[in-house]
C-alpha cells in the first residue's frame, strides 16, 4: 500500500485512493511528523527521545520503539513479521522515513517552490497557486509546541510566505494586480515587517487604479520600518514610490521578452541592484535574532550573492556581499560548502574590481573572506583579514573597522596561544562600538571577553560581561546571545559542581537550546563532547550511549569509546590515525581529548604531540576558549603527560 502524508495542517495519512489511514495517538503522529521533518535523513533514537519528552522517563527509548512498531503496522498492514520495513527504515540506532518526496505535501511544496523560482514567468502564478492550495492550516497543527517543532513550523511558514510573494510578483508582472488586493492587504497586515509584502500590495493597488492608496500604503509602511529598525532608508520602497509617481511602465505588466533583450533600462538595472542589496541587508538584520531566522538569512544572502554574480557586474556583486554586516563569534562554519562558495565569489569579485576599487568596499570584501574562511590554516585568509584592518584604520571608518576586527578575531585561531590578542580585540570592539553606536559588535566584544575569561579561569569578570551582553541583547532583540551566556554558566557549573549528574543535566538542556539556535557549526557533536569532558574530569569512561551523535568530533573520541567498550586493539588503531584538530575554538579541547587517550594507552608518540600542541596554552583552561566546555587546567594535563614521558 502506498501512502500520502500531509503535514501542512493537521497530520493526516491517506492511501493513494484518498482513504484515511489511522496512525493512532498524538505521540505516534508526533514521531511520524518528526521523521517527516528530517527530510529522509535518519533521526537517532536519543534525539527522538529528547524531542518527545522534556524530562524523559527511564522507559522512553522502549516507548519510542513501540511507537515506531505501531506506525509500521499501521502504514504497512500487509508486511510480513520480521521483514524489513519499506516505510520506516532502521538506520543504526535511529529511524528514517522512506517514502517518495512527492508523497509528502511539505516536501512536494518545497520542490514546487524551488522549481517555480527557475520557471518562465507565465507559469509561476499557476504553479504556485496550486502548491499553496495544499496548505490546510498551520504545519503540524495537531501537535503541541516543542523544541524540534517550532523551528520546522517556522521554516515551512517562511517558505509559504515566499511562495505567496513569488506568486503575487508573477501575477503582477502579468498585470493581474487588481484581483490580488484583498489577499495582499491581509498578507501585509499579518506580516508588517516584510518589505516585499508592502511593495507587492502597493503595486497591486496601483494596477487597480488606486494610486493614492498605493502611495499612502507605501509611505505608512516605510515609516513603520524606519522607526522599528532605525534604518536610514528603505531602498526598495523608496524606489517604488518614485516609480509610482512617475507612472513607470514596468509597474503594469512585464515587457515582452524581445524588448527585454533589446533594451535593459536604467530603472530595471537599479531595481535589480536594490532588490539584491536589500535581500542581503534584510538577511543581516534577521540573522542576529538566531534560530530559523539565522538559517533563512544565510540562505537568502547566498541566493542574493549568487544572483548578483550572474549579472556579471562586479560592483553590484561587491555591494551585495558587503551589505551583510553580521558579527561572527564561532569559528566553525554552519555550512562549509556555502561558505566556500561565498569566499570563491568574493575573491573573483575582488579580482574583477582590481586595485581601483573603493577602499572601504575592498576592506569589507577582504573581511568577508577572513570571516567565511575560518577554522582553517589558510595563510591567505589571515592576510586578507590583516589587510582589511589596515584599510579600515586608514579610512577611520568604525563600521568597516569593527568588521575587520571580527575577521582578525576569527583568524587568530590559526595559531594557539592568542588569547591575549583576542582580549585586545574585544576591548577595542567594545570601546569602538560604544562610541559609534554599533550594538551588534558591542555584543560581540562582550562575547569574546566571556571566551577569554573562560580560557583564563576568570569567572567573576566573565559574569560581568555576560550581564552586559544580556542587557544589550534584550534591548536589541538578539535572543541567541542568551543561549551563549547560558553556555558559559553551564561551563562554570561543570567546573564547580560536586555532582557531575547535575552538570550533565544542564548540558542536555543547553544542547536543546543550541539545536534551535540556527548554528549547526556550534551544535554538531556538542552534547557528547560536553559529556565526555565531565567523564574524563571525574575519571570515568567515555559515554558509549549509541544514541549520541558525535558529529565531527568522533575521530578524537573513538579511541576512548573503544577503551570504554574494552577493545584495546581498536583503541590503539584509532589513536594511530588521529587527525590534527582544526584551527578553531575546539583546537585545545580536542588535543585535551587526545592527551587523555595518550595517558590511558601509554602512547609516547601521541603524548609528545599533545604536549607540544598544548604547551602554548599554559596557564589556561583546556576547552575554555569555547566558553562552553572544560577539560580542566592545561597545566594539569601537561604535568600528567610529562610524568608519563619521564617514566618512559
Amino acid at each position: 500500500m502506498e501512502i500520502l502524508v500531509q503535514v501542512l495542517g493537521p497530520i493526516e495519512v491517506t492511501d493513494t485512493e484518498g482513504r484515511p489511514v489511522a496512525v493512532g495517538s498524538r505521540r505516534r503522529r508526533e514521531v511520524l511528523g518528526r521523521l517527516v521533518a528530517a527530510g529522509g535523513r535518519a533521526v537517532p533514537l536519543a534525539v527522538l527521545v529528547g524531542d518527545l519528552w522534556e524530562d524523559p522517563p527511564p522507559t522512553a527509548a522502549g516507548t519510542v520503539r513501540t511507537f515506531v512498531g505501531e506506525l509500521r503496522r499501521a502504514l504497512e498492514p500487509d508486511r510480513l513479521p520480521r521483514t524489513r520495513s519499506r516505510v520506516i527504515d532502521t538506520v543504526g540506532t535511529g529511524y528514517a522515513l522512506r517514502i517518495p518526496r512527492t508523497h509528502v505535501d511539505a516536501h512536494r511544496f518545497e520542490d514546487a517552490l524551488r522549481a517555480a523560482r527557475d520557471a518562465p514567468g507565465g507559469r509561476v502564478a499557476g504553479a504556485l497557486g496550486e502548491a499553496l492550495s495544499w496548505w490546510q492550516g498551520e504545519p503540524y497543527a495537531d501537535l503541541d509546541a516543542s523544541p524540534w517543532l517550532e523551528p520546522e513550523r517556522a521554516r515551512l511558514t517562511e517558505l509559504h510566505r515566499q511562495a505567496v510573494e513569488l506568486r503575487a510578483r508573477a501575477a503582477l508582472d502579468l498585470g493581474h494586480g487588481a484581483s490580488l488586493v484583498p489577499e495582499l492587504e491581509a498578507f501585509a497586515a499579518t506580516h508588517p515587517w516584510r518589505e516585499h509584502a508592502w511593495a507587492l500590495l502597493s503595486r497591486a493597488l496601483y494596477q487597480a487604479g488606486r494610486q493614492v492608496d498605493a502611495l499612502a500604503s507605501l509611505r505608512a509602511a516605510r515609516t513603520r520600518l524606519l522607526d522599528r529598525f532605525g534604518l536610514a532608508s528603505v531602498d526598495g520602497l523608496d524606489h517604488l514610490e518614485r516609480d509610482i509617481l512617475q507612472h513607470a511602465p514596468h509597474l503594469t505588466a512585464a515587457p515582452r521578452a524581445e524588448d527585454r533583450l533589446r533594451l535593459l533600462t536604467r530603472t530595471e538595472a537599479t531595481g535589480t541592484y536594490t532588490r539584491l542589496r536589500s535581500m542581503s541587508t534584510v538577511a543581516g538584520a534577521a540573522a542576529v535574532t538566531g534560530g530559523t531566522n539565522l538559517v533563512l538569512a544565510q540562505e537568502q544572502r547566498a541566493a542574493a550573492v549568487a544572483e548578483a554574480e550572474r549579472t556579471a557586474d562586479p560592483d553590484l556583486t561587491a555591494r551585495v556581499i558587503a551589505a551583510y554586516d553580521v558579527p561572527t563569534v564561532w569559528t566553525r562554519a554552519d555550512d562549509p560548502v556555502r561558505s566556500a562558495a561565498l569566499v570563491a565569489t568574493t575573491r573573483r569579485t575582488l579580482h574583477r574590481l582590481g586595485p581601483g576599487a573603493p577602499p572601504a568596499l575592498r576592506a569589507r570584501l577582504l573581511a568577508t573572506c577572513g570571516l567565511e574562511h575560518r577554522g582553517t590554516r589558510d595563510r591567505w585568509a589571515a592576510e586578507a583579514a590583516a589587510e582589511a584592518e589596515r584599510l579600515a584604520r586608514e579610512l577611520h571608518d568604525p563600521g568597516v573597522l569593527a568588521l575587520a576586527l571580527n575577521a582578525r578575531f576569527v583568524q587568530s585561531f590559526q595559531h594557539p596561544g592568542r588569547t591575549g590578542e583576542r582580549d585586545g580585540i574585544a576591548d577595542e570592539l567594545i570601546a569602538l562600538s560604544t562610541r559609534h553606536d554599533l550594538p551588534a559588535f558591542e555584543i560581540l566584544g562582550h562575547l569574546i571577553k566571556i571566551q577569554v575569561c573562560a580560557a583564563r579561569g576568570d569567572a567573576e569578570t566573565a559574569q560581568r560581561h555576560s550581564t552586559a551582553a544580556e542587557r544589550l541583547a534584550t534591548v536589541h532583540e538578539t535572543p541567541l546571545v542568551h543561549v551563549l551566556t547560558a553556555a558559559a554558566r553551564t561551563m562554570r557549573l561543570a567546573e564547580t559542581a560536586n555532582d557531575p549528574a547535575e552538570a550533565a543535566h544542564a548540558y542536555r538542556t543547553l544542547a536543546t537550546d543550541l539545536a534551535g539556535a540556527g548554528m549547526p557549526g556550534m551544535e554538531a557533536g556538542f552534547l557528547p563532547l560536553a559529556l565526555l569532558s565531565l567523564r574524563l574530569r571525574h575519571r570515568r569512561p567515555a559515554p558509549t550511549d549509541p544514541g549520541l551523535d558525535w558529529g565531527p568530533h568522533r575521530p578524537w573520541a573513538q579511541p576512548l569509546l573503544d577503551l570504554a567498550r574494552g577493545n584495546l586493539a581498536a583503541a590503539r588503531h584509532a589513536a594511530a590515525t588521529l587527525p590534527t584538530p582544526p584551527a578553531d575554538h575546539l583546537y585545545d579541547a580536542l588535543w585535551a581529548v587526545s592527551a587523555h587517550t595518550a595517558l590511558l594507552l601509554h602512547d609516547a608518540s601521541l603524548a609528545t604531540q599533545a604536549h607540544d600542541a598544548l604547551s602554548p596554552l599554559r596557564g589556561e583552561i583546556a576547552g575554555g576558549a569555547t566558553a562552553m566546555i572544560t577539560f580542566g587546567p592545561v597545566d594539569d594535563i601537561l604535568s600528567a603527560l610529562e610524568q608519563q614521558l619521564a617514566r618512559r
